[in-house]
C-alpha cells in the first residue's frame, strides 16, 4: 500500500484539465494513494458554466457521483436532472442510453466525487461527437502509460487492412 488508508479531500493535489470554453475541471484521482485497488475515486471541482468531461458511456466501468458542494445538471441518456449537494448519481455501464455528464449550472464551484469500479481494459463511447476510446493498462492518475486510442466510429478500418 502506498500510504495511510485515510486521506482528507482538502489535502489533495488538484490538476487542472480542460479544453476550450466548455471543459475545465480541477481533478485528483486518489484511490491508489489510500490503497484502493478495486475502486477508483476522483475529486472534481468544476467552475460555473463548465463541464469536466464530454458526455460518455463506459462498457466496463460503473461510476457513481456524490455531489458535495454546488449545483448542476446531470445528463443521463436523453434526460437531464438537477443536482445539488447531497445528491448521488448512478452511471452504470452501457451505450448512449447510459451516457452521462455533469455540468455546473450554479454560481459557485461544483465539487463532487466520482467513485468507480476499476477495469484494466475499457471501451468508452462519446455519442455527442461519434467518438470512441479504447483503453488498456492506462494510468488515470498520471494520464499516461498503456494504450489509449480515440477514434470515430465512421472511420473504422477493414479487419484485414494493412495485412498481407
Amino acid at each position: 500500500m502506498a500510504g495511510k488508508p485515510v486521506i482528507n479531500l482538502d489535502d489533495l493535489d488538484l490538476v487542472k484539465r480542460g479544453n476550450g470554453a466548455s471543459f475545465e475541471a480541477e481533478i485528483s484521482s486518489f484511490g491508489p494513494q489510500i490503497g484502493s485497488t478495486g475502486l477508483g475515486c476522483m475529486l472534481h471541482v468544476v467552475q460555473p458554466g463548465r463541464k469536466a468531461f464530454p458526455r460518455h458511456a463506459h462498457h466496463q466501468i460503473h461510476e457513481l457521483f456524490i455531489i458535495l458542494e454546488g449545483e448542476g445538471t446531470y445528463r443521463f441518456g436523453d434526460e437531464s436532472y438537477p443536482v445539488k449537494a447531497g445528491d448521488v448519481c448512478a452511471a452504470p455501464t452501457g451505450g448512449s442510453e447510459t451516457a452521462h455528464q455533469i455540468r455546473n449550472t450554479g454560481s459557485v464551484p461544483l465539487k463532487y466525487l466520482g467513485v468507480s469500479t476499476v477495469a484494466e481494459t475499457e471501451v468508452v463511447e462519446y455519442p455527442d461527437s461519434d467518438k470512441f476510446a479504447v483503453i488498456s493498462r492506462f494510468d488515470w492518475s498520471t494520464m499516461s502509460g498503456g494504450v489509449r486510442s480515440i477514434g470515430r466510429t465512421r472511420d473504422s478500418l477493414d479487419y484485414f487492412d494493412g495485412e498481407e
